[in-house]
């Protein structure tokens, strides 16, 4: 029998929530307005964040009967969900992602113990088993609750913050466009080493744990970072 992810559901969850809260503080008008991420508005983000949902139930229907059932049927079908989602009036775009977030919610609750460890498809192509699955739920919510353009990674839990950076040094790591660069958190508790070993001297990159998963993650830093030796901070590739 496989093990129900029941940490990493309950993170998802409260991702979930922040994120909605955060659609809920901005009016009508603030959702056509930039998020940080180039070319898309506030409101891209939240057709995007739906869409993903049900992109992700996908996954657990697959997990549960077995049957092949990819997240998105193409690329083109992700990209038009995203801008048909972000043409809606702001009142039927916020009812859709209510309403995805409870159609993943049930799917997560109704997945027997014994398929979470089926092996899955991810977007990108990658085989993971469905356990996996809520923890890229997690990152999802997280990220783009930043990406409104209303809150920082201050506002993340340490625990996602240190799970993302664990995310993008495993991502990097075989990179060759991937500087060498050693992420420290203070007083060295933990680090982490992004671009392939063996390369350069890696500059060290010092900061509180949520600046480092912003800089990790390509979003905006909230407090100082500070490089080997004073250099300027080495510019990463994108991530996601």
């Amino acid at each position: 029998m496989s093990a129900r992810p029941a940490a990493m559901l309950e993170r998802a969850a409260k991702g979930t929530a922040a994120f909605e809260a955060a659609v809920h503080r901005l009016t009508d008008a603030g959702l056509t307005r930039p998020s940080y991420l180039p070319g898309w508005s506030r409101a891209h983000v939240v057709a995007h964040v739906a869409r993903n949902a049900d992109a992700l139930v996908n996954l657990m229907t697959w997990a549960r009967t077995g049957v092949e059932t990819p997240m998105y049927t193409s690329a083109d079908q992700r990209a038009d969900g995203i801008e048909d989602g972000a043409r809606r009036r702001a009142g039927v775009l916020r009812e859709e992602l209510l309403a995805a977030d409870g159609r993943l919610a049930e799917a997560f609750a109704g997945l027997p113990d014994e398929c979470w460890g089926a092996t899955v498809r991810t977007a990108r192509g990658r085989e993971v088993p469905a356990s996996q699955v809520p923890w890229m739920r997690v990152r999802e919510v997280w990220v783009h609750t930043v990406d409104l353009n209303i809150t920082t990674f201050d506002d993340v839990p340490h625990e996602v913050c240190a799970a993302l950076v664990d995310d993008v040094a495993a991502a990097f790591r075989a990179r060759p466009d991937c500087p060498s660069v050693e992420l420290r958190t203070e007083s060295d508790v933990r680090t982490w080493l992004l671009g392939a070993p063996g390369g350069a001297e890696p500059v060290a990159v010092s900061g509180d744990l949520p600046s480092l998963a912003a800089y990790a993650t390509g979003r905006p830093v909230p407090g100082p970072l500070y490089p080997t030796g004073g250099e300027s901070l080495p510019k990463l590739p994108a991530w996601l």
